[in-house]
């Protein structure tokens, strides 16, 4: 304390202003002085609770204001602002990589969709055609098989030969001179042979007289009938085949007797016979020489 004998040198008004100045010293040294913990006399209504005191970080303290400066410059609100900027920075980058990163996914994602569906549209592609080509040669396969069946039928045809008429040509014995009748009976079976395919002629000649002349007798009968067919008729050859039976007996199924029936006089015996295939539609069927190598009769 200022002593009395100091102040009774001062003016009244020095002295009032000497006594204010060691009030506010003597003030500011009992603040100064106060124990740091308040909270008696800070109320409870503005204290942070504990899970934001662990949440957020003290503020800090400045110069003798003891928290932020209310008068704090630019450069030092900067210094403060500086670590939260860097820590946002470091946000946007790490939400830049992670967009760039669910792009990159994204892509090759959609990449390996369009890569999936275009194996899948090449294999769709692959199997249509290869189902068009199996029908195809399903196709062919059948045509091939009708084909087959019908060459098949064709070649069982070519050898099957059904009787279709009988002529009978007699001659005197010894004498192998066709008669005015017989020359008509093969006018008659030439004229129905006329334009026709897909036959032959049987030619059986028969003669009484035994051993071999009767053997040479029925050959000269049968020459003398296919002489005749080929020069006033033009009949081929190789319709005709003709045998010399000589006095061979007659089968008994010939004849409808129980036995063979001797011969007792010369005749020659033409048959018909005909091909079953140009039975059902009046002409030969013949194969493609060229391809066969073979012509059919």
């Amino acid at each position: 304390m200022i002593h009395s004998n100091v102040i009774r040198n001062f003016s009244p008004g020095q002295a009032a202003t000497l006594v204010l100045a060691s009030a506010f010293v003597f003030s500011v040294s009992a603040v100064a002085q106060q124990p740091a913990d308040t909270s008696s006399t800070t109320p409870s209504a503005t204290q942070p609770s504990p899970s934001a005191q662990g949440n957020l970080s003290a503020p800090p303290k400045e110069g003798f204001w003891g928290r932020v400066n209310p008068f704090a410059r630019k450069k030092w609100v900067n210094r403060q602002l500086d670590p939260v900027k860097g820590e946002l920075n470091e946000l946007d980058e790490v939400n830049a990589k992670n967009a760039k990163d669910i792009k990159d996914v994204d892509a090759r994602a959609t990449a390996g969709i369009q890569k999936a569906q275009s194996t899948a549209d090449s294999a769709n592609q692959v199997a249509t055609a290869a189902g068009q080509q199996a029908q195809q040669a399903g196709t062919i396969a059948g045509q091939a098989s009708d084909k087959v069946n019908t060459v098949s039928g064709t070649v069982d045809g070519l050898d099957k030969y059904a009787e279709k008429n009988t002529v009978s040509i007699t001659f005197h014995r010894g004498s192998t001179v066709l008669s005015a009748d017989a020359k008509q009976q093969l006018d008659d079976l030439a004229t129905k042979l006329n334009g026709q395919q897909g036959y032959l002629l049987e030619v059986e000649a028969h003669a009484p007289t035994t051993g071999a002349a009767g053997i040479q007798s029925s050959e000269r009968l049968a020459e003398a009938v296919k002489r005749y067919l080929v020069v006033q008729h033009e009949i081929p050859v190789y319709r005709m085949h003709a045998v010399a039976l000589g006095n061979a007996p007659i089968a008994a199924t010939d004849t409808g007797d129980t036995k063979p029936t001797p011969v007792k006089t010369s005749y020659v015996e033409l048959r018909l016979m005909e091909n079953s295939l140009a039975a059902q539609d009046g002409t030969t069927p013949r194969l493609n020489p060229s391809s066969t190598g073979a012509v059919q009769p």
